[in-house]
């Protein structure tokens, strides 16, 4: 089995998606614009540009949305969680995932941060 490792374009110690055999795993994903500040808005605005760049990244590596079989969620305020679930949804159609969901503190205050495996085999 072989793996190949996509670097991020930011200044940090890791990964941006590595593929192993079959699997995708991208690194967790915050709602950041390209100087790596978490943009503004709410959880609505902030879950669509995670899963906007989500999208972006699976597409770098010859995937889709379609593809991903497992999202790990964290959010800053489980209160938020339907308004998350809302945008969510949008981005998954008919192919949701398997899912789940925690409430954690964020780097710089984010609203919330994914992490996403896809099946590319």
């Amino acid at each position: 089995m072989s793996i190949e490792r996509y670097p991020t374009p930011l200044p940090v110690p890791f990964s941006k998606a590595v593929r192993a055999g079959g699997f995708l795993f991208l690194s967790g994903v915050l709602a950041m614009d390209a100087q790596a500040n978490i943009i503004e808005g709410g959880i609505q605005a902030q879950t669509r540009a995670v899963l906007e760049r989500v999208a972006l990244t699976l597409g770098e590596c010859g995937a889709r949305m379609s593809d991903v079989v497992r999202v790990t969620v964290w959010l800053a305020d489980l209160g938020e969680f339907a308004a998350f679930n809302e945008e969510y949804a949008k981005h998954f159609a008919a192919a949701l995932p398997a899912r789940s969901t925690v409430q954690a503190e964020l780097y710089k205050g984010a609203r919330v941060e994914m992490e996403v495996q896809a099946w590319t085999g």
